[in-house]
């Protein structure tokens, strides 16, 4: 084996060995039966099988193996940075900011060809501004959702969590989307406000 070929495979399997870590990062999200919070690493592989089955309803075409790889890296940087829960309090700016940092941590393990490519994944998740971007976008924010209301809005309900917070957390969730965001709207918000929901 070329010595070259040789270092570039140990720092890629150097970076496997980091994104481990992505296991354990929980969620403020429960799993189906409740019993724990699920992890990045579920969160990620979760919407990456939706992707690839709810692809034929995004508002435009997509590349659904972009799509998939942007939902399978865009949450790593949490490994440095920790989640941030969605009704926590704290500004896209702040959020940004302290994952950017994180990216450049992470990312920059890799060779510099793979690093660059991850990393605009990344910041093409962060801007949203292309079809697989907003796609992904939808994954992101309906999969909670709809684990929300398969534990009975658990997570909500402890929380404290206010309709206005669910409806501004997703104000671009159609973008991606609109038939997937009225279907989640209806069948997984919906019912549970007023109840584990709070009316404003």
């Amino acid at each position: 084996m070329e010595q070259h070929t040789e270092q570039i495979l140990d720092a890629l399997f150097d970076f496997f060995r980091e994104i481990d870590k992505e296991k354990l990062i929980t969620r403020q999200t429960y799993i189906t039966d409740a019993i724990r919070m699920e992890d990045d690493a579920e969160h990620a592989w979760h919407m990456a099988v939706m992707a690839i089955l709810l692809s034929g309803y995004s508002n435009e075409k997509i590349d659904v193996l972009k799509t998939v790889s942007i939902l399978l890296i865009h949450d790593l940087v949490e490994i440095y940075a920790g989640d941030t829960y969605a009704y926590g309090g704290v500004s896209k700016e702040d959020q940004h900011n302290k994952e950017a940092k994180s990216a450049d941590r992470l990312f920059g393990r890799l060779p510099e060809e793979e690093g660059k490519k991850l990393r605009a994944l990344w910041d093409e998740f962060e801007r949203a501004d292309t079809p697989e971007a907003r796609f992904a976008h939808t994954m992101d924010n309906i999969q909670p959702m709809m684990l929300n209301d398969y534990t009975g809005g658990k997570s909500w309900k402890e929380h404290g969590v206010h309709l206005s917070q669910i409806l501004k957390r997703n104000e671009h969730t159609a973008d991606g989307s609109e038939v997937l965001w009225e279907y989640a709207r209806t069948h997984f918000l919906e019912p549970h406000v007023g109840k584990e929901v709070k009316k404003d």
